[in-house]
């Protein structure tokens, strides 16, 4: 049995001038910690090195989440300025969201956004957040900005270079990163080697933004996801893995809805439903064989996934050598294969 871990055995110390501030030029031209499970054996390489990297017959998995212009500026009555940033729908132009400065806040206050329209408090909840009605969902998110994460301070000349390519379906607070760093002339060369790509849907909310505080992770609880396979994606994963291909999760957000959707024996089932997976070393994987992901902050639920997939001692090995070597780190930050 896998003894437990405290949340600061997932700890790191970060410079932050390795927190990138904005992403590289090409997509496809940052660079690519490779680990291998196995063995911990490390390789420097480039993103664009993945056909080279991958088998023909695997299979990589992608979410098509879009993110929302989700973060909201208004006044209150009083002409207090208020920011809203838009977490998960709950209902015909309802949403949950994280309200600033909350403890004013009250239920049944109105708020008049930035594109004239109005939103109303509904209900009030835990840190921050209150439960929303828009009264003009449209004209709400036509004045609304696609948000950042708090660690990037430069504003972006482009908001489009925080979606991924395969950005289809709007519902996200925060982009699922792993997946900024595709080119069409990557997926092409990809697909040239055999290698098969698969969509999928998670809609991410609040925790990303949220560390764990708790001095035991398992304490810690995430909020639940909107997420969506299709039957042929479904299909599609099931297929390449019976034939031997690896199944590779771009992103952590693609191992939770594949982690989610797949029963004990691993075959992944089709369905639309809400997910709180919290992975934590000694989760036994079923869905996946491997996993493309970012480097991830300190002490995050993001980093103990990695942790549990790859062994904790080997992910923070990288981790230090990746900031030897001068990787760029975090959402526009350089990538790392998991094999």
């Amino acid at each position: 049995m896998t003894r437990p871990f405290t949340t600061d055995a997932f700890d790191y110390v970060l410079s932050p001038d390795r927190i990138a501030q904005q992403p590289v030029e090409p997509r496809d031209s940052a660079r690519l910690l490779v680990l291998e499970r196995a063995t911990g054996a490390l390789s420097d390489r480039i993103v664009r090195d993945l056909p080279a990297l991958l088998r023909p017959g695997d299979c990589l998995v992608v979410n098509d989440t879009r993110v929302l212009p989700a973060r909201l500026q208004g006044r209150r009555p009083s002409g207090g300025r208020v920011e809203l940033l838009l977490l998960r729908r709950r209902g015909d132009q309802q949403w949950e969201a994280l309200v600033r400065p909350a403890r004013r806040l009250r239920a049944g206050e109105s708020i008049e956004l930035a594109g004239g329209t109005h939103a109303r408090i509904v209900e009030e909840g835990e840190g921050g957040v209150r439960l929303i009605a828009l009264e003009d969902e449209a004209a709400a998110l036509a004045s609304g900005q696609v948000p950042l994460p708090p660690y990037i301070t430069q504003p972006l000349s482009d908001p489009e270079r925080y979606q991924t390519i395969f950005a289809r379906v709007p519902g996200s607070a925060a982009a699922p990163t792993a997946g900024l760093h595709f080119t069409p002339a990557l997926l092409d060369q990809l697909a040239e080697r055999g290698i098969l790509r698969v969509t999928i849907t998670l809609h991410i909310g609040l925790d990303t933004f949220r560390p764990v505080k708790e001095p035991d992770p398992r304490q810690h609880r995430l909020h639940r996801e909107w997420y969506q396979v299709t039957p042929e994606a479904a299909t599609a994963i099931n297929a390449a893995r019976a034939a031997g291909g690896r199944i590779v999760a771009v992103g952590t957000t693609t191992v939770r809805t594949l982690e989610s959707a797949a029963d004990e024996q691993g075959v992944v089932h089709p369905g639309t439903r809400e997910t709180d997976l919290f992975i934590l070393p000694g989760y036994r994987f079923r869905a996946i064989d491997a996993l493309l992901t970012n480097f991830h902050l300190p002490r995050s639920t993001l980093l103990m996934l990695v942790a549990a997939f790859a062994g904790r001692e080997a992910v923070l090995a990288a981790y230090q050598h990746a900031i030897a070597a001068g990787y760029r780190f975090y959402s526009f930050g350089d990538a790392m294969l998991v094999l």
